[in-house]
């Protein structure tokens, strides 16, 4: 099963860019749009609008409300997310190809689930 975000919901997430080391995605959705389950490698999300979203991963829900203009580092993970506000999500991810080194601490900023 493919859970490239760019394949499980075309409609949502768009390559925008990518080279070897890294590949850029914007996302989109409206109130109410929920998100395939899907996998994302590490990556920074840029917020480019205030957005609440509910993300379910392992079995558990989380709720997230960011304003726009928020820069997060996201582990590595696999998700669904839905848009339960009430305004459009616009956000850039910036999805690295190479896995952080085994033992290497995270970056300072770690924040859980809060993509699409």
């Amino acid at each position: 099963m493919c859970l490239d975000p760019a394949v499980t919901d075309p409609g949502l997430y768009t390559v925008i860019f990518e080279n070897d080391r890294l590949r850029v995605l914007e996302y989109r959705d409206r109130p109410g749009d929920r998100t395939s389950p899907h996998r994302h490698p590490d990556s920074v999300m840029y917020t480019l609008t205030a957005f609440r979203r509910r993300i379910t991963a392992d079995g558990r829900q989380v709720e997230v409300d960011l304003p726009a203009g928020q820069v997060r580092w996201l582990d590595a993970q696999q998700h669904s997310g839905e848009n339960i506000g009430d305004t459009e999500t616009h956000s850039i991810f910036i999805e690295l190809k190479e896995p952080r080194p085994a033992g290497s601490p995270a970056p300072t900023g770690a924040l859980g689930p809060g993509g699409g």
